[in-house]
This record gives C-alpha cells, sequence and structure tokens, in this order.
C-alpha cells in the first residue's frame, strides 16, 4: 500500500478556492463513506483508506492508495464533484505528496511549522478530530491510523520539548497577551470594540479566550456590528454611543479602518473624569491609526498602537523561529520510525507474495513432472517434500536479508529491486 497526500492550503490557494472546497463537520461524515471499501457504490478507485483534514487555511486528504496515478486521478474528480468546481481548475492548486513525503508532511503540520502562524497550536487539535472522524466512519485502517497517531505524538513531543507555541506570533494573540499581562484576570473586564473588521475580531476573539465574557461592539453601521455582538454573547451600541460605551470599559480595542482618528485627548479626558478611579487600556491595531497618541497624557489611560504590537509579534516569531531546528530533529526521528515500521509492512507483504510466487511455480514443475513420469504416491510424496524444502533454501538468504534492510531503514529499495527481480506485481 501506498500513503498517497493531495491537498491546498494557504500557500496554494486563494480564500474563494479554499471555502469551495472545505468540508463542515455534516459533510466529512457523508465525504468519508466515498473512502469505505464497504460501500461499493460511493468507493474511490484503488483508495483504501481516508483521512480528509478540512481547516480554514486547508484541505488535505490522506488515503491509503494501490496504483498512485489511478487513485489520484479519483480524488479530484471527488473534489470536482463535492465542489462543483472543474477538475482543471482543482489541479491548479492541489500538491501531491507520497509515502515518505506525504509523512513527513503530515509531520511539519502537526508541528505547527506548515502553518501561517508559526507554532500554532490550533492544528493538532484539528488533527485529531480529522482522526477520530475517520475511525468513526471505519475509513482509517492500520496503515493511516498507525500514520495519524504518530503525527500526533509528533506534535506533542514538539509542543512539550520546544518553545515553538510559547510566545503569541500574531498581532491579535498579541494583543490578548498584553491585556492578560497588564490586567491580571480578564474574567470580569469589559471590553469595547470598536469597528467591525477582521483584523478588531481576531483580536477580540483571542480576548475572548483568555476569558473575557462581557464584550460591547460599536461601528458606523450599527447593522454591521450587531452580528458580531451577537456571535460573541455580547451587545451592540450605535456609534452616537461611544462615549457612554467608553465609560464602561476597561479595555478598548479599536480597529475602524477610518482615515482621520475617532478618539482624541478631549473625548478621552471627559470619558476618564467620569471615571477616575478606573484605568483604561486601548489597544489600536488600525491602519491609519484610530487613536491620537496624545490620549497617552491622560492619568489611567495605556496605549497600545499597531508598531508595539508588531514589534512584539516579530520578537516573538524571531523567538519561535529559533525552536525550529529543535522541532525538525524531533520531526525527522519520528519519521525514521514510523518509515521503518512502514516499510516493514510491505516487506512482509513481499515475502509473502514471492513465497507464493514461488510455491506456484513448483506446482506447476511439479505437475509437468508427474504427468511425464510415472510415480507411485510414496515417489510422489518425497519429490514435493523435496521441491518443498529447496524453495524454502532458495528463498531462505533472500528473506534475512529483506527484513535486516528494512530495519536498517533500506527496505525500499530492496523491496522495489524483489518485486521487480521476480514480476511480483504482475498477473498469473
Amino acid at each position: 500500500m501506498n500513503i498517497l497526500l493531495m491537498g491546498l492550503s494557504h500557500k496554494t490557494a486563494p480564500v474563494e478556492i479554499r471555502e469551495k472546497l472545505a468540508f463542515t463537520p455534516a459533510t466529512l461524515r457523508s465525504a468519508l463513506t466515498h473512502f469505505d471499501a464497504t460501500h461499493s457504490q460511493a468507493h474511490l478507485a484503488e483508495v483504501h483508506e481516508g483521512v480528509i483534514l478540512s481547516t480554514c487555511n486547508r484541505l488535505e486528504i490522506y488515503a491509503g492508495v494501490g496504483q498512485v496515478d489511478v487513485a489520484a486521478r479519483a480524488i479530484v474528480n471527488f473534489l470536482s464533484q463535492s465542489s462543483g468546481l472543474a477538475e482543471g481548475l482543482i489541479s491548479k492548486y492541489l500538491y501531491l505528496c507520497q509515502n515518505k513525503e506525504a509523512v513527513s508532511h503530515l509531520f511539519r503540520v502537526a508541528a505547527g511549522l506548515d502553518s501561517m502562524i508559526l507554532g500554532e497550536p490550533q492544528i493538532l487539535g484539528q488533527i485529531t478530530q480529522a482522526y477520530e472522524a475517520a475511525l468513526a466512519q471505519g475509513t482509517a485502517g492500520t496503515v493511516l491510523s498507525a500514520l495519524f497517531r504518530a503525527a500526533i505524538h509528533t506534535g506533542k513531543r514538539v509542543r512539550t520539548e520546544t518553545a515553538i507555541g510559547m510566545n503569541p506570533a500574531s498581532v491579535s494573540s498579541v494583543a490578548a497577551n498584553l491585556a492578560g499581562q497588564l490586567l491580571g484576570d480578564l474574567s470580569s473586564k469589559r471590553v469595547l470594540l470598536i469597528g467591525a473588521g477582521e483584523m478588531g475580531a481576531m483580536a477580540a476573539r483571542a480576548l475572548l479566550k483568555r476569558g473575557v465574557s462581557n464584550i460591547v461592539v460599536t461601528n458606523r453601521t450599527y447593522e454591521h456590528a450587531l452580528p458580531l455582538a451577537q456571535t460573541w454573547g455580547g451587545r451592540a451600541v450605535s456609534f452616537q454611543q461611544l462615549a457612554v460605551a467608553l465609560e464602561e470599559a476597561d479595555i478598548v480595542l479599536t480597529s475602524t479602518g477610518a482615515p482621520h482618528t475617532i478618539l482624541n485627548p478631549t473625548l478621552l479626558a471627559t470619558v476618564l473624569a467620569a471615571r477616575p478611579e478606573r484605568p483604561l487600556l486601548i489597544l489600536d491595531i488600525a491602519v491609519p491609526r484610530d487613536v491620537d497618541p496624545d490620549v497617552v497624557q491622560i492619568p489611567n489611560v495605556r496605549l497600545y498602537d499597531i508598531d508595539d504590537l508588531l514589534g512584539q509579534a516579530e520578537h516573538n516569531l524571531r523567538e519561535r523561529q529559533a525552536e525550529v531546528p529543535l522541532v525538525q530533529a524531533i520531526i525527522e526521528a519520528e519519521l525514521a520510525q514510523f518509515l521503518n515500521w512502514f516499510s516493514s509492512l510491505d516487506a512482509v507483504a513481499t515475502i509473502a507474495a514471492l513465497r507464493q510466487r514461488a510455491e506456484q511455480w513448483r506446482e506447476i514443475e511439479l505437475s509437468r513432472l508427474f504427468n511425464r513420469m510415472v510415480l507411485n504416491e510414496r515417489e510422489q510424496e518425497l519429490v514435493a517434500m523435496m521441491s518443498h524444502r529447496l524453495v524454502n533454501k532458495i528463498l531462505h538468504e533472500p528473506t534475512l536479508c529483506l527484513k535486516k534492510e528494512t530495519a536498517n531503514g533500506n527496505g525500499a529499495a530492496y523491496i522495489s529491486a524483489m518485486r521487480q527481480l521476480f514480476a511480483l506485481d504482475a498477473s498469473g
């Protein structure tokens, strides 16, 4: 069996392609039936096992297959049928790896080396969920189960033995981390999000993960603020109520995209006068800036703009990058261990195929001999026993050699040579 990976990611495909090919938890279950050999009507040609990893940044199909080219065509056709996109269009964005390269890629993904944000931890949970979904549908067999268990183990080793995931490396995560460092427990803090853009929303989600439960959203267009607030169990207020919302807030997160500042010293001086005992943390991630930098002159106001946050994010990213050699060493060790096991499967199958082929030849030649010579039953038994011992002696050394070289990591070359020399992949 071969391990085949076909996929696309944020590196190879734009979001408008990725979103059409993505699977939801509900559609994933039905999609996996195509990888179940017991469902003959839906089963993909030459595909014996399958796991689908579908996230916002990637879609990857891992399959245990016979003939790679036949299976690859079947998978492209399956993706076309499920998405409505033409096969030619999908193929433009797909990458294909098999066996060692496919395993190495999955281990890198599990370790966070292939993520949009280096070392991000969410992908390991997503890989676990993809594997569990395939297990539930019965499409993760011996090979892919071992592969995904090894990948999950690799990802866990990376996160416990290195610091690649320790420091936040995105602006949104840095903003949330900074709020936690400055204010401590965030569960009772009130957050005001000004603007309904993606950057602000990402930072707000990061704050929610750190325990924030009270969030207010305002935007010049109230209808844009409302769905965001509802998503997080917060409330939306009109932009005309900005001053009142500021008085209630402990943390202000602003990202409007306005061409001019919206928070100035005059406004904030009035706000802080109404709440003199409570400090106000402002995280301005807008470009151009939403907040006049002179507001820092007001007592109890702390301001961090996009440059402050980017600087910290870049510093953290450099620290993560310094961990990459350690991560790669873990991946290489786990890769070698898995490939030894995987090669042993092929070695066992090859030895069995060789012995089966030799037994076929032995029986053919015995039949020819017995048709030409008149031998009694005892004589036929002796000749058959001799031929059986002869076959075993001839195959003994090649069998030992193949097992030894497989254990030493050289199995693939020896297996390939043996299958070619004895025509083990030919029919008849």
